[in-house]
């Protein structure tokens, strides 16, 4: 229960506290759009480090050296919790567009947020909106903004975290189109933060595994046209050895 009304208490005063900070972030960007850029992901970075240590997060990381520190990326990875996002955005180099459900557009104060950070807002059930947010992704990339998908489009449930759901291919678009690296990416033991036990939070040791970076263009024929399940059995392949570890 501690770490429940710490992380809320946390999170309220941190919204709160940032409506003066909206517009300072405003002033910036008129001048310096990539100073505001990176003055807010290290905010938030910062808040979302504050978030893990409330939660008590033990946090091991691997292969952290295999993301490109001056180039825009396509992560992927799976999806297990709430706090996948949280783990992973705490870590990005470079300012990092994340595609979130668009409901998420409606949250007041936190929308702002998602909004300066490049959140891309996706309507799963409007194929014309869908593409749009796509070809958003693919300009991101071509300004040097990463994006993150969670392509299997929920989280996924169950025991056993290797029975990922399977990947959507429509995001995969912004790499095949721009030829930008994929960096996949494995979380294990996330929903043990959270959703394993709601509605309380539990500290807990989890694994975030980086595998190398690929590009479409590197990829067999057969493996670019199924680029989705391509990526997702090297995601299993590392969910499977980090849970067993």
């Amino acid at each position: 229960m501690i770490h429940l009304l710490l992380v809320a208490l946390f999170l309220i005063i941190f919204l709160i506290l940032s409506i003066p900070v909206f517009l300072v972030e405003w002033l910036i960007g008129k001048k310096n759009p990539a100073l505001r850029d990176i003055s807010s992901l290290r905010i938030v970075q910062w808040a979302f480090k504050i978030i893990l240590l409330l939660a008590g997060c033990r946090i091991t990381v691997i292969g952290e050296e295999n993301i490109p520190k001056d180039k825009a990326v396509l992560y992927i990875g799976n999806h297990r919790g709430f706090f996948d996002t949280v783990i992973t955005y705490a870590r990005c180099p470079l300012p990092t567009g994340y595609m979130a459900k668009k409901n998420l557009e409606k949250v007041p104060l936190l929308s702002v947020w998602m909004k300066l950070l490049h959140c891309l807002f996706l309507d799963r059930e409007d194929i014309r909106q869908g593409l749009k947010t796509i070809l958003k992704g693919i300009e991101y990339i071509r300004r040097n903004i990463s994006v993150c998908v969670f392509p299997e489009g929920t989280r996924s449930t169950g025991d056993d975290q290797t029975d990922l759901l399977p990947f959507r291919e429509g995001a995969f678009k912004i790499s095949t189109k721009t030829d930008c690296p994929i960096v996949p990416f494995a979380l294990t033991n996330t929903s043990a933060i959270f959703e394993d036990h709601l509605p309380f939070i539990k500290g807990t040791h989890v694994t975030l595994e980086y595998g190398k970076p690929f590009r479409p263009s590197e990829l067999e024929k057969a493996d670019r046209k199924a680029i989705g399940a391509y990526t997702r059995n090297i995601i299993i392949d590392m969910v499977k050895k980090n849970a067993a570890g």
